[in-house]
């Protein structure tokens, strides 16, 4: 199972600002390995967000997004309190989901 997200969200005024760092290789297809053989392609193809449940967030990846991805976002109309919920699904099936509470 991949590590676990690190999710930060904090209130300002009336939006909360979401940052997330995904722990993901990120692997292109285009890079070769000592022997010279391809390194299988395996990148975050889809994203979520959901706030208390409901969705604020969807965006399609590909094989250009960096190692470790960092998102950040905002929502308007969160509170201190609300959960944050984080989703992704790469090109292998894998899903990892996290969530974090507004502060």
């Amino acid at each position: 199972m991949p590590d676990p997200m690190r999710i930060r969200a904090q209130v300002a005024g009336d939006k909360a600002t979401v940052r997330v760092l995904m722990s993901h290789e990120m692997e292109t297809g285009l890079r070769k390995d000592a022997a010279g053989k391809a390194i299988p392609a395996w990148y975050v193809q889809e994203v979520s967000a959901q706030l208390n449940g409901k969705p604020v967030l969807t965006a399609a990846w590909g094989p250009s997004v960096s190692k470790n991805p960092f998102l950040q976002f905002n929502i308007k109309g969160a509170k201190a309190g609300d959960k944050v919920s984080v989703t992704w699904k790469d090109n292998k099936g894998e899903t990892r989901t996290d969530e974090a509470v507004v502060a």
